[in-house]
């Protein structure tokens, strides 16, 4: 009998280690595996933190350049003026009025003299649109272009109300002709935002 007993304490005893054994495993291989999830979200956490700095950068990286770029078609279309306009000065004087032997104008400088103010005035006109259209055309940041085309309630009234017919796409926006050829789409907030024909999709 004391035999047996003797055997049973020591079944028990084993068995009782062989479980803690097997608890002990499961609790190290869980604690394994919540560590690897754990090192896991981290890193995603981490490489996303990274793309958007990226993005960020890039994005303000592409809006100095095209602010510089708007800033150097300016500068030039300035100086086209000048030498247009300083080249009409010169010309105009050099055809100044002249007067013919007898004391009267010679009308053939005059009609030269006004051509000279007329290229003038067109030369300086046709630097200010210039000029103009650089400084509208200065781009948006990716950021700034993704949340300008969300659909919003006033886009879609603004869609419903536009006369003009649709010509094409541009990043998942209608695009639309004005009844001069100007293509433009309809922002979140209603309004007309104007490309130029070559973003058309």
């Amino acid at each position: 009998m004391s035999k047996k007993l003797i055997l049973l304490c020591l079944v028990f005893i084993f068995s009782n280690t062989t479980f803690a054994q097997d608890v002990k495993e499961k609790a190290s291989k869980t604690k394994a595996k919540t560590e690897k999830v754990v090192k896991a979200k981290k890193e995603k956490a981490e490489k996303l933190k990274e793309e958007k700095a990226k993005a960020k950068k890039d994005a303000e990286k592409a809006a100095k350049k095209t602010e510089k770029d708007a800033k150097a078609k300016t500068s030039k279309a300035k100086k086209d003026v000048k030498a247009k306009t300083s080249k009409a000065k010169k010309e105009t004087e050099e055809k100044a009025t002249k007067i013919k032997k007898d004391g009267t104008p010679d009308k053939r400088f005059k009609d030269a003299e006004d051509k000279a103010k007329e290229t003038k005035a067109s030369a300086t006109g046709k630097a200010k649109a210039t000029a103009k259209k650089t400084t509208t055309k200065v781009k948006k940041t990716a950021a700034e272009e993704k949340e300008d085309m969300k659909e919003t309630a006033a886009s879609k009234t603004a869609e419903k109300k536009v006369a003009d017919k649709v010509t094409g796409k541009y990043k998942g926006k209608k695009v639309f002709t004005g009844p001069r050829g100007g293509k433009y789409y309809i922002n979140k907030n209603g309004n007309k935002t104007y490309i130029d024909a070559e973003q058309e999709e």
